[in-house]
Parts: C-alpha cells; sequence; structure tokens
C-alpha cells in the first residue's frame, strides 16, 4: 500500500568543487531544479523540511532557509539522523501530508563541503560526530578508520577481498561515467584502487567518498494529486526507521546493522519482497557500506555482499543495478545533504529522468540511507504506480 504521497519533482547541483558558493545558494539551485522537475512554483509550496549545515552552523535551519528561499510554509522542521536524514524526509513529509499539515513538501540541503571549510576543520566536525566522546573520539579515530574496522572484521569472518571491495570502487566508476553532475567521472580498474593512497588498512583513497561541495532537493505531494498530474511519480510505498547503536563501540554485533529492521519494515510496509525491486540507490560512504547495506536489507546471504558485487550483480545489466548514478563513492558526498542522493536518484529514474543513465526496468526501488558508523537506517520503497 502507498502511504499517501509520492515524489513528483527532484534536483541537484554538480558535485565537486565550487568555491565561493553559500549552503544557500547550493540550496537554492537545487530547490529551482525540483520544482522544475515537479511542473511547481516556490509560492505552490507549503511544507519545507531541511537539515542543518556544518558549514553554517544555523540555530534555527529550518526557519533560515524558509526565508532565504522565499517561503511561508505552513509547515517546517529540521532532520538530521546523519546519512539517514534523506530518506527520513521522504517518511517525515508524507506524514505531513498525510495529518494534512500540508500539500507540497519541499525537502532541501546543500553544504559547500569541500570548500567551506577547510580539510582538518571538516574531518574534525565529522569525527566528533560519530565517534563517542569518551570512550572513541580521545584515541583520535577519523570517520574512515571507524569503516575500516568494519572492513577488516568482515574481511575476517567472511572471507571478504581485497579486491571484492575494489570491485564496489570501480562499479561506482563506470555507473558515474554517465551522470554529468558526478565529481569523479573518469574510469579506475581494481589495481588503481588497491596502489591509491592508504587512508585505513584496509581502506585506501578510492574506497572513501569525496568530501563534495553540492545540494539536493525533492518535491512531494499527495499520492492523488501526483496521479491527477498524468506523469510519472516515484510514490512511497514502504519506510521504515532501524537503529543498532548510536556509536561503534556499543554495537551488540556491529556486522548486523539497524538496516535489518528499516528494510524489513519498509518491504512489510510496502508488501514487497527484495527480489522484486528493479534496482537500488544504497548509501555508499565507503566500500564496506554498501556491501553491508546489500547484506543486511536481504539482497544477498549474510557475509556474501563481496561475492555479489563482484560477480556483476549490482551492474546495470545485473540482477539489482546499485546506485546508476554513481552513488556518493563517485557521484561526491557533500556531508549531511548525501542522504538525499539515493533518494533523488532513485526518484529521477523512477520518473523517467535519469538521461543517458536511466534504466530500462525501473518501476520498484529501494532507497536507503545510513547514519553515524551503520548505525542509524532509514529505507524507502519507492514505485511507480501507487498500490
Amino acid at each position: 500500500m502507498s502511504l499517501g504521497a509520492a515524489i513528483i519533482g527532484v534536483g541537484e547541483t554538480a558535485m565537486g568543487r565550487h568555491p565561493g558558493r553559500t549552503a544557500m545558494d547550493l540550496m537554492a539551485e537545487a530547490a529551482d531544479a525540483a520544482l522544475a522537475s515537479a511542473g511547481l512554483e516556490m509560492r505552490e509550496i507549503d511544507g519545507l523540511i531541511s537539515m542543518p549545515s556544518l558549514t553554517q552552523r544555523w540555530m534555527m535551519p529550518a526557519a533560515v532557509v524558509a526565508r532565504g528561499l522565499g517561503l511561508d510554509p505552513a509547515f517546517l522542521t529540521t532532520i538530521d539522523l546523519a546519512g539517514a536524514s534523506g530518506a527520513a524526509m521522504a517518511d517525515q513529509a508524507a506524514r505531513a501530508i498525510a495529518t494534512g499539515a500540508c500539500e507540497a513538501v519541499l525537502c532541501v540541503a546543500g553544504d559547500p563541503l569541500l570548500t567551506g571549510l577547510s580539510r582538518d576543520r571538516a574531518v574534525a566536525l565529522m569525527a566528533g560526530s560519530a565517534a563517542h566522546a569518551e570512550t572513541e573520539a580521545p584515541h583520535g579515530p577519523p570517520v574512515p578508520a571507524l569503516y575500516a574496522l568494519l572492513a577488516a572484521r568482515h574481511m575476517h569472518l567472511h572471507g571478504t577481498t581485497r579486491e571484492q571491495l575494489s570491485a564496489v570502487a570501480v562499479q561506482m566508476r563506470h555507473h558515474a561515467a554517465d551522470n554529468p553532475g558526478a565529481h569523479f567521472r573518469q574510469p579506475i580498474t581494481a589495481d588503481a584502487v588497491r596502489d591509491a593512497k592508504p587512508i585505513a588498512t584496509p581502506f585506501t583513497l578510492l574506497d572513501c567518498a569525496p568530501v563534495s561541495d553540492g545540494g539536493a532537493a525533492f518535491v512531494m505531494v499527495s499520492a492523488d494529486r501526483a496521479r491527477s498530474m498524468k506523469r510519472r511519480a516515484a510514490h512511497l510505498l514502504g519506510s521504515g526507521y532501524g537503529l543498532s547503536h548510536a556509536y561503534l563501540g556499543d554495537a551488540a554485533d556491529p556486522m548486523r546493522t539497524g538496516a535489518l529492521r528499516s528494510g524489513a519494515t519498509a518491504f512489510a510496509r510496502a508488501g514487497r519482497r527484495p527480489a522484486e525491486m528493479h534496482f537500488a540507490c544504497l548509501y555508499d560512504c565507503f566500500t564496506i557500506t554498501l556491501l553491508m547495506e546489500l547484506e543486511d536489507l536481504g539482497f544477498c546471504a549474510p557475509g556474501a555482499g563481496g561475492a555479489f558485487v563482484a560477480d556483476g550483480h549490482i551492474d546495470r545489466a545485473g540482477r539489482l543495478p546499485v546506485n546508476p548514478g554513481g552513488g556518493l563513492l563517485s557521484g561526491g558526498h557533500p556531508g549531511l545533504p548525501a542522504g538525499m542522493m539515493p533518494v533523488v536518484e532513485a526518484a529521477r529514474q523512477i520518473m523517467g529522468e535519469a538521461g543517458a543513465r536511466q534504466l530500462p526496468r525501473a518501476d520498484l526501488a529501494m532507497a536507503h540511507g545510513n547514519g553515524g558508523i551503520v548505525g542509524m537506517h532509514c529505507s524507502l520503497v519507492l514505485g511507480a504506480l501507487d498500490g
């Protein structure tokens, strides 16, 4: 069953380096693109969901963004579930529409994380938010090191190989070649991934999503209104949340994440199964993240994520095309707004607006966000048809 809402417009900036652009600049560009995609004007938007900005540190993000975009919303809020925020935006927008709080919700975020902060400041902000203040942060692990621990554990338990991790990065770059807005589009090889600058064993630079400037947005309305527009929309068929831990050191079993619950809940509410999905858009901040999500969301058996990717199943012509726009690993990672990218790409594919990267079968998709160190998750089942 539909949750009674659908995405009717999507937009994003190019990801990469945009010196001199502010968070508001990037959000305005993405919002304008989403409204153009939806066929709406800003004055028709009466709901707003935003995210905090790491570069601006606004005290009241939703209020600042509303005024910056010239909105006078009847409903507004700010969401911060780290990388799960983008998927949560869609869920919360649908709930606001269902209660009658508003009729057309703009979900938008943007940040110049690459040029708006020094590298040391950006690393410090992200590390401080992901590591436990008393038991982890004093020892200095940056975010890549914490994810590298997960990769090392996965390799130890399941025999996952360096080559299988590299296959994730290679595949994402292959998909990004057809995405004109991706941060990096040039092909890479498995050897290039393995031989890149070491970051944290077993990761090299190409196992990690690049820090980017960028913004993204989407517009949601009621399912009835979407149907009346007589054009393809991405209906929200099911959603779910899952929390396994706040900090990695608190995880009962770091190999089994909140995606187990979020995915199962979303599929159950949609009345669908993982095998029915035509494609998936998953949060791939690091190569290991995608492998673990494939497993916990039910697309392959526990421990089999590496083989699933190496066997070509996530390719455009594979059993489950994943991240046809290049994901975060090649598409780019502008901080919190990165959580919107799986939702935007999934909706764009379902709406048939993906251009050269359009998949031939794109009626049903899983869009998934991961926050923290695989601790906070939100999953969406999106479909072209309501019901």
